[in-house]
């Protein structure tokens, strides 16, 4: 899942370093991998005209990285991120001409360049760009060129760690047979900006969205867990949601530190109004307990213990402070100031 869009009013602090990385505010780094190089980030522009512009033809992932308590700065899952990515690259044909690996190493060499020890957000977007010539306009993949821009911002944990509201949006969850949920594509997430609007309209901090079939999907950017009769549920892919890494994540560490399996099942409204826990779980998000949906107290009102056992857990492994867990962490290496 993806985390909120960069802050403009940081940037003033992103040349030097000023800015808290814990604090909520995200501040943009001054560097950005663009047209096959390391602009500025002033200079990686586009314009009107690109087509992923016009018609929100691209796809991106959201990826942290987070410095340990050795200091150094180590990616999460990059690799497993961008095999995702591809696979939404090949929804829209859109060709970055890189392998995996080869994205994991350019990451690691834009945070390298940009010389920080902050907890980092990183930002691929591979996107249509210009229609070959002899192409005429109109709302198409092929014959169109493709581009790979991946931009970093130093941000640290921004919900809140006490719980979220969240509200039961009104806008649904579109069919894996209207878009390709299952890949992150840019113009899809419009859907995602309504329920969100719609939800702090309300008074509310986020917003979860049911499916065609009333079945719970997900959150705006993230996906939702409950605890139902001590049983820790999810929704299934057929659900109509984006398969988030966090949440793969969440599974395994509930199994192997927790001795809790995760059930995939259709979760209904009722199912999260009258769960003991429930939390949302994303890349941007990380694990955020969730206390109360639609004006009603999830539990007793607080995170619960299995949501706060997982949070904990969760923070140890990304922080290299796991050693179980080190195979998913890529370190960036050292960096020059």
């Amino acid at each position: 899942m993806t985390a909120p869009a960069q802050s403009t009013a940081a940037q003033s602090t992103a040349a030097t370093g000023a800015a808290d990385p814990g604090a909520a505010s995200p501040a943009i780094a001054a560097l950005a991998y663009h047209d096959g190089e390391f602009v500025p980030l002033a200079d990686a522009r586009v314009p009107v005209t690109t087509q992923a512009l016009q018609y929100g033809t691209g796809v991106f992932e959201g990826i942290r990285a987070y410095a340990g308590p050795d200091g150094e700065l180590r990616i999460f899952r990059a690799h497993d991120h961008y095999l995702r990515f591809l696979r939404s690259c090949r929804t829209l044909r859109i060709d970055v001409d890189r392998s995996a690996e080869e994205l994991c190493e350019l990451t690691a060499e834009l945070l390298r360049r940009l010389g920080t020890g902050s907890d980092m957000y990183i930002r691929p977007l591979g996107y249509k760009r210009a229609l070959m010539p002899g192409t005429p306009p109109g709302v198409q993949l092929q014959r169109v060129s493709d581009a790979l821009s991946v931009n970093a911002f130093r941000m640290g944990s921004y919900t809140k760690s006490s719980g979220i509201r969240c509200a039961i949006s009104s806008w649904r969850r579109p069919q894996a047979a209207v878009l390709p949920v299952r890949a992150k594509i840019t113009g899809g997430y419009v859907n995602n900006a309504l329920a969100v609007d719609e939800a702090q309209a309300g008074g509310y901090d986020d917003a979860i969205l049911l499916n065609s079939r009333g079945h719970v999907a997900e959150a705006s950017t993230s996906n939702v867990f409950a605890v139902v009769k001590g049983q820790l549920v999810t929704p299934p892919a057929t659900a109509d949601l984006l398969e988030g890494i966090t949440r793969e994540t969440v599974v395994t560490l509930a199994a192997d530190l927790f001795d809790t399996r995760t059930s995939f099942e259709d979760l209904d409204r009722d199912d999260l109004l009258n769960a003991d826990e429930v939390f949302l779980t994303g890349t941007g998000a990380e694990i955020v307990p969730v206390n109360e949906i639609a004006g009603r107290s999830i539990g007793s009102g607080v995170p619960g213990p299995l949501t706060r056992s997982l949070v904990s857990a969760y923070q140890d492994v990304v922080r290299g402070q796991n050693p179980s867990y080190h195979h998913w962490l890529q370190a960036v290496g050292s960096t020059t100031a």
